[in-house]
């Protein structure tokens, strides 16, 4: 049976990501000469960065490619950690909070009254930590379709991780593209929504890992995603759909004066309810769940395990939920807002 083993299985990632975070947090605070900071570690696990850490002292070097008069490609290695200042043909960079900035080569920043740094930023396309998670992501996507498209040479799934995807491809389906969309559209829009659903559930639960980067609760991932819902609803959408915008039929002309720019306003406003939904609920997980394990090294008592622990388990448990949830939810609602616009 496919859960058969469903019980150990969960013991042991429980088991395993509660050991490995503390095993994080506590080399953290043992590589540090100061009081342990919590706020470092969950900031260094939500936000995006040239490097891949895994410990203090153990991390991968990501490709910087920088467009300055000229492609400048080189590794995220020759900043150390923004200690050094790199020379790119005569062209100076300083690595500070993530950020790449053009300086002199004494490296000085010119700061405004607020400290904000004001040199010019180069156009940044580095491979960032973000962005190999989502390279990694979508092969991950591609094995799981072609192994179950193979599957069906044999007019079923060979697997029995199989039969749990199929039944989850017929329940989008059968449950959001056929209701929302109607039989007709849903041939053509099925295998977009299809992808979106596996894809934002892969990037939750990349988001789960210890050294797992949080993908869907960076703005920047999920307003792409919204900006792509944005658009086929733009370009797919009927005359009803902007008749229905522009001009109501039956409503008085002061009435729709009234009316036509809350509907605009509309237009913009179910994208960006998207893109808020999704990363609102994913950062805030994450950040809950390392602040209870960070609760045992704040105090730096053996009983603080009785509250941190029960709590880290019951919140790791409602993230696994949420990442269905959330990857639900979002497909759902494209489809919803997809359907009102090209429903007949």
């Amino acid at each position: 049976m496919l859960f058969k083993y469903k019980k150990k299985i969960c013991f042991l990632f429980i088991f395993f990501f509660l050991v490995s975070n503390l095993t994080c947090l506590h080399s953290q605070k043992l590589n540090s000469n100061k009081t342990f900071n919590p706020a470092f570690f969950i900031k260094s696990h939500i936000n995006d960065s040239h490097e891949w850490h895994f410990k203090k002292n153990v991390y991968i070097s990501l490709p910087i490619i920088l467009f300055d008069k000229g492609f400048k490609l080189f590794m995220s290695s020759k900043f150390d950690h923004g200690n050094n200042l790199v020379n790119i043909n005569n062209n100076y960079y300083r690595l500070i909070n993530n950020q790449i900035y053009k300086t002199n080569k004494f490296g000085f920043l010119k700061l405004d009254s607020n400290g904000k740094i004001l040199n010019n930023l180069p156009l940044d396309f580095s491979i960032t930590k973000n962005v190999l998670t989502l390279i990694i992501s979508i092969f991950i996507l591609c094995l799981i379709f072609i192994k179950l498209s193979l599957s069906y040479k044999e007019k079923k799934p060979n697997y029995k991780t199989g039969l749990l995807l199929e039944y989850i491809f017929f329940y989008i389906k059968n449950e959001i593209a056929i209701p929302n969309l109607g039989i007709k559209n849903s041939k053509l829009y099925f295998p977009f929504f299809l992808t979106l659903f596996f894809f934002i559930l892969i990037n939750n639960f990349i988001g789960l890992l210890p050294i797992g980067p949080n993908i869907t609760g960076n703005i920047s991932v999920t307003l792409s995603l919204s900006m792509i819902i944005f658009f086929i609803i733009i370009f797919s959408a009927k005359k009803k759909y902007w008749k229905h915008i522009f001009c109501m039929p039956k409503v008085p002309l002061i009435i729709k004066l009234l009316l036509i720019p809350i509907e605009i306003f509309g237009i913009f406003l179910r994208p960006l309810t998207l893109c808020i939904r999704l990363f609102a609920n994913i950062t805030a997980g994450h950040i809950i769940l390392i602040s209870f394990l960070s609760l045992i090294f704040i105090f730096k008592n053996i009983y603080s395990i009785i509250i941190s622990i029960p709590f880290s388990i019951f919140i790791l448990l409602l993230e696994i939920m949420v990442g269905f949830l959330q990857a639900f939810i979002f497909t759902s609602l494209s489809a919803l807002f997809l359907g009102i616009a090209i429903k007949d």
